[in-house]
């Protein structure tokens, strides 16, 4: 199953109504002069920011956006409605492409930013604006122009605070279950996420909000395993949670797991290496009790890191409080 962070939809304005072809007809004036009145603008079509959407899921069967036509004109100089504008909510961070011509038009980045994607056809004219003083009476009209379409590209990058990155099974949906209110698919094989999900982190009010990215693999970067189209997601996050199997269980080593996931990021995008960094060592449970500092001492020495380190088992909980209360501090430093 493929992420919907990419979609393509059609979008309709409107077209103007048709201006009115009219005379007046009162008692005693049998040759009234012109009273037909213009049409109405066709709607607008709008994309507007919103928060609390996380996907593009919704366009995958809902392709086409219309928005109404106006009213024609009529008699009496009365001027045809204008149609309302058509609003389509979006999730931040949507970019907004033109697919014929390749034109990026905008991209959503605040709630209830509006952003116009197609403008609604002009007014047609009634006989009444052609009257002049060679002809009294005017047969002329015009129509309604119609409103633009267009064929729209849309392209998400999940925005989060956090962004969970790990091997396949690292343990990445278990932890985003045990710590937030999202209730990822989580089982014991790989792959089981396939797609980006999220989850918010609530704690005194504040909120934190952490990306799911499905497992990466060797090569990912080129397009191996589920793709690097993931590896997009983690552009916008603030900071990388870098989550490792310190036992997996198909007998790979934690540390040569560790670098293939460094490398992959390094070969994506270099500007990832700026980026805050977090290191949660998993499933320490499994470890007897004795031994876990010694074997965490080890794994830290061979990837030589000296950031921010966190011990953890995302099944059970433990060590997981403790990471999110680090988390949220360091979120309160970087906005104050």
């Amino acid at each position: 199953m493929k992420f919907v962070d990419l979609a393509s939809i059609r979008v309709e304005a409107g077209k103007g109504g048709a201006g009115c072809l009219g005379f007046r007809r009162e008692k005693f004036i049998p040759d009234g002069g012109p009273d037909g009145g213009d049409g109405g603008d066709g709607g607008h079509v709008y994309f507007r920011g919103q928060e609390g959407l996380n996907t593009l899921s919704e366009f995958r069967f809902n392709r086409l956006f219309r928005a109404k036509n106006g009213r024609p004109g009529s008699g009496q100089n009365k001027r045809g409605k204008s149609a309302l504008h058509l609003t389509v909510e979006m999730p931040l961070g949507t970019k907004v492409f033109d697919l014929e011509t390749d034109e990026m038009i905008g991209e959503i980045m605040r709630h209830n930013q509006t952003l116009l994607v197609a403008k609604g056809g002009f007014h047609g004219l009634g006989n009444t604006r052609f009257k002049s003083s060679i002809n009294r009476a005017p047969r002329k009209t015009t129509p309604g122009t119609p409103g633009e379409a267009r064929e729209i590209g849309l392209e998400l990058n999940i925005m989060a605070d956090i962004g969970l990155l790990g091997m396949p099974n690292a343990g990445k949906s278990s932890l985003i279950r045990q710590i937030s209110s999202a209730r990822p698919k989580v089982a014991d094989y790989p792959f089981t996420t396939l797609q980006p999900s999220l989850g918010v982190v609530s704690l005194g009010g504040e909120h934190l909000v952490i990306a799911d990215i499905p497992g990466l693999i060797e090569n990912a970067s080129a397009g191996a395993g589920l793709g690097f189209e993931f590896l997009r997601h983690l552009s916008r996050a603030k900071a990388l949670l870098h989550i490792v199997d310190i036992l997996p269980a198909d007998g790979s080593e934690a540390a040569e797991n560790y670098f293939i996931i460094e490398k992959e990021l390094a070969k994506y995008d270099k500007n990832f290496a700026d980026k805050p960094r977090f290191l949660a060592i998993n499933k320490i449970d499994l470890l007897v009790e004795k031994d876990r500092e010694k074997i965490v001492k080890k794994f830290l020495k061979t990837i030589a890191y000296k950031g921010n380190v966190f011990t953890i088992s995302a099944l059970s909980g433990l060590g997981c409080k403790d990471l999110t209360y680090k988390l949220f501090e360091w979120m309160k430093t970087t906005n104050d």
